[in-house]
């Protein structure tokens, strides 16, 4: 990855000492000039003892005045007895552009999944007192996947739609809406749920926002045989919103259930997913759904095989697809099919 040419113009990943302050100990380009590793460094560590040393567990941006540039952090604490306070503690930071920091902050909460994911990674090697070659190619790996999904949502704000997979579907402006629905899309946390929603409704009208109660609304007007608006509920997956989460079940003509193809635990989640809807809802032999399996571009790191992922929708009666939200891969397909499939239920109920 050449991050000087694109979003993302250095890398650099800092252990952080209680006695000996910042070590950055690995920098992207491998030129990073000494006094802006240290810089970074530096800051990091300042942000920590600013704050009374709490490790902050979010995505920050802050700012490089004197290099015109701004850094994503993403800190990683975990317990290590041979430290002061029984934790070890490092970040990685992300140079880049003030001119372009309006792409990073609106898009800020679809890096969360790959961050975290590394960060989990990042602190089982170091568990393990694995190689240190192998946290770098966890961070290069990192840097890669971010890059791309940055340029990607940087190509949306810049340009119209360049892609024909459904041209016919596509127009200007809908101004008659045949039918409404909604569609609720549930998972665990970090498997794509956003970034699948994303990747649909590109620079369609984000409506409502309310993260105490875990709900990311969205709408979408396409067409396909019909004029169909969707309205697309991204529910949170953590359990303290599960007493909200089964009031949110309810209206619902179709559901999206997301597993990661490299997250097993994911993939063995979707059928309590699925029971919760049955429990909570009131017609849920009507549903249509499926199940998709995200990050399909990650080949050498899938873990769940699409015979397993088939055998399992097939027990639940719901349909099954791959995807990648990174490359698009059948993400507008399945949309589509579930909106061509509640248009040819409700023109049946009409035709009874």
């Amino acid at each position: 990855m050449n991050v000087e040419k694109g979003l993302i113009n250095a890398i650099v990943y800092t252990e952080i000492h209680d006695e000996l302050g910042p070590n950055p100990v690995y920098w992207s380009p491998s030129k990073l000039p000494e006094n802006i590793r240290m810089l970074v460094g530096i800051k990091t560590v300042t942000i920590l003892t600013g704050d009374q040393g709490i490790t902050p567990e979010s995505l920050l941006i802050i700012p490089f005045p004197s290099l015109r540039l701004k850094g994503l952090i993403r800190y990683f604490e975990r317990e290590d007895e041979t430290r002061r306070g029984g934790y070890a503690r490092s970040a990685i930071t992300f140079l880049f552009k003030e001119e372009d920091d309006i792409i990073f902050y609106k898009y800020m909460v679809y890096l969360k999944a790959p961050f975290n994911e590394v960060a989990r990674k990042i602190i089982e090697l170091e568990n393990q007192q694995a190689d240190c070659e192998r946290i770098f190619e966890e961070i290069k790996l990192l840097g890669d996947s971010v890059s791309k999904l940055l340029e990607d949502y940087r190509s949306k704000e810049i340009a119209p739609h360049s892609r024909e997979e459904f041209p016919e579907h596509r127009d200007k402006k809908i101004d008659k809406v045949d039918f409404k629905f909604k569609l609720v899309v549930l998972g665990d946390p970090g498997v794509g749920k956003t970034s699948i929603i994303l990747r649909f409704s590109d620079n369609a009208f984000l409506r409502t926002y309310i993260p105490t109660m875990g709900v990311n609304i969205t709408e979408k007007s396409i067409r396909v045989k019909k004029y169909v608006q969707i309205i697309l509920w991204d529910i949170a997956g953590q359990s303290k919103f599960q007493t909200m989460r089964k009031h949110f079940y309810q209206g619902s003509e179709a559901i999206i259930f997301i597993f990661d193809l490299t997250n097993p635990i994911s993939f063995n989640s979707i059928e309590n997913w699925y029971n919760d809807v049955i429990k909570n809802m009131d017609k849920p032999l009507e549903m249509i759904g499926y199940i998709l399996g995200n990050k399909s571009d990650l080949v050498d790191e899938r873990k769940v095989q699409e015979s397993e992922g088939l055998a399992l929708a097939k027990e639940l009666n719901l349909e099954y697809l791959e995807t990648s939200a990174l490359t698009g891969n059948n993400v507008e397909y399945v949309f589509f099919k579930i909106a061509e499939a509640i248009i040819d239920k409700h023109l049946e109920k009409t035709q009874k």
